[in-house]
């Protein structure tokens, strides 16, 4: 089967905790598409301070990384598989608050990190609500 035919498999029936992780990433895909397209978004959305110097490049590239994590969980969602939901939950629980907090303390971009830093533990707690679902 071709890499495209793989990619575009429909999926098995799936549990409401894969449909979860698969919505999860379209959102994500969603907000990275736009700090890769717009980086000035954090400015209007955010009311973070004007760009000094290269910090446009570095939102395009959190813009990236939030959009490869979503592709991520859209097809780990797809996949019905229940370890990609616990694996999410694991991380969006203790690496990004341990990440995102200390930072946005710093001064880097805190309405941005902080906002990320309580909504996707949000979404992680969800998950894990529904994981624990035996459907």
């Amino acid at each position: 089967m071709s890499l495209i035919q793989d990619l575009l498999e429909q999926p098995p029936n799936l549990s409401t905790g894969s449909r979860y992780t698969v919505m999860n990433g379209v959102i994500y895909l969603g907000a990275g598409a736009l700090l890769l397209a717009w980086p000035g978004a954090i400015q209007t959305l955010f009311m973070e301070p004007a760009f000094v110097g290269h910090e446009e490049g570095l939102i395009r590239m959190i813009g990236m990384t939030v959009a490869v994590i979503g592709w991520l969980y859209f097809f780990g969602g797809r996949s019905g598989s229940r370890q990609i939901i616990a694996a999410s939950v694991v991380d969006r629980l203790v690496l990004v608050p341990a990440v995102l907090v200390p930072l946005a303390i710093a001064g880097v971009f805190p309405y941005l990190l902080i906002t990320f830093a309580i909504l996707d533990p949000l979404l992680g707690m969800g998950a894990w609500v529904l994981l624990r679902r035996k459907t």
